[in-house]
């Protein structure tokens, strides 16, 4: 098979469409022949030699793809080959073929197509296991979205919405803002302009928000915490922004807030699958019904993705960058 190689980590010219082994399922696994992957900012810290992939994982880039079953490893069941899919990867979506645990297995949602849906997987299970599973958003509550143009903002914002709450964004352009609104945004605040916690407090009547999804780290820490809401809470997904920083306690013993952190890649695969399953049972209704829209922001060619890459670096995409076979 063919598949994006790294020869030595660096920028997007090291990546390089190659022949290398093909990928075989095992016990538990099913082959999927990948129509599409997507991009994703921890693909670029690979690249870069910065984020490894957990034990045992292909060391080849992709943590999600769409296709369809090729072959079922040792035990399968429930599967078919030539069910149209989508997954949730540790790595190895940047290829013309992958396995895959049947426990981070989707299909692919009624009325999406096959290609589109590689934009699915990581946000859908990333988003929700912050703000439902974690976080425990509700109806007329308030969350604030750091990055609302990136493929988890937007995402978030049409959960959020079709959740009951309010949503405020934060992005660099107006162009992005207004992409937010048209999704269901309601509170805008352009983060090169203005203050995202004064801007948060006054659109709320100074009450706050009740959940932050962060991507920014460290450097948003001290004011996300500013902007928590009493009982808030404050959920870390990137960092963008660094690693350490200071965090004042007394503030959230007043609040009574909380901070949390995790990422998705890490988790054991237990852990992915009973987010993958509620993801199915909660999610994809939304989807199927077009509540939820994937957002594309473009196709590049899978042996292209260099170029791929050097456009999620420039910041310059609304939603999710795909890989196209």
């Amino acid at each position: 098979m063919h598949a994006i190689t790294i020869d030595q980590p660096g920028g997007p010219e090291v990546l390089v469409w190659a022949e290398v082994p093909d990928a075989v399922a095992g016990p538990g696994e099913v082959l999927v022949d990948v129509a599409a992957g997507a991009v994703n900012r921890a693909d670029t810290l690979q690249r870069q030699g910065h984020y490894d992939p957990p034990p045992g994982a292909s060391q080849i880039l992709g943590m999600e793809c769409s296709g369809t079953v090729a072959a079922l490893g040792e035990g399968v069941s429930g599967w078919s080959v030539g069910d149209e899919v989508c997954a949730l990867l540790s790595g190895g979506g940047y290829a013309e073929l992958v396995a895959v645990p049947t426990g981070q297995l989707l299909p692919v949602p009624a009325g999406v197509g096959l290609v589109e849906a590689a934009a699915l997987p990581e946000v859908a299970c990333t988003v929700h296991a912050a703000i439902v599973m974690a976080c425990h958003l509700e109806a007329g509550e308030l969350l604030l979205v750091h990055g609302g143009g990136s493929g988890i903002g937007t995402f978030a914002i049409q959960y959020a919405t079709a959740l009951g709450a309010r949503v405020a964004v934060t992005a660099g352009s107006a162009e992005k803002l207004e992409a937010c609104r048209k999704l269901g945004a309601d509170v805008l605040i352009n983060y090169r302009e203005q203050d995202f916690v004064a801007a948060v407090r006054e659109a709320s009547g100074g009450h706050g928000a009740d959940v932050v999804l962060d991507n920014m780290g460290a450097s948003y820490l001290g004011r996300n915490v500013d902007v928590l809401a009493t009982e808030g809470r404050l959920f870390v997904l990137g960092m963008q922004g660094g690693r350490k920083a200071e965090l004042d306690l007394g503030q959230l013993l007043v609040k009574r807030a909380s901070v949390a952190a995790a990422s998705l890649r890490a988790r054991p695969p237990a852990e992915k699958a009973a987010i993958v399953a509620e993801v199915r049972a909660q999610v994809w209704p939304l989807l199927a019904d077009r509540t939820i829209l994937p957002v594309v922001d473009r196709r590049v060619p899978m042996a292209e993705a260099a170029d791929a890459h050097r456009l999620m670096e420039s910041s310059g995409h609304v939603g999710k960058i795909l890989l196209a076979r």
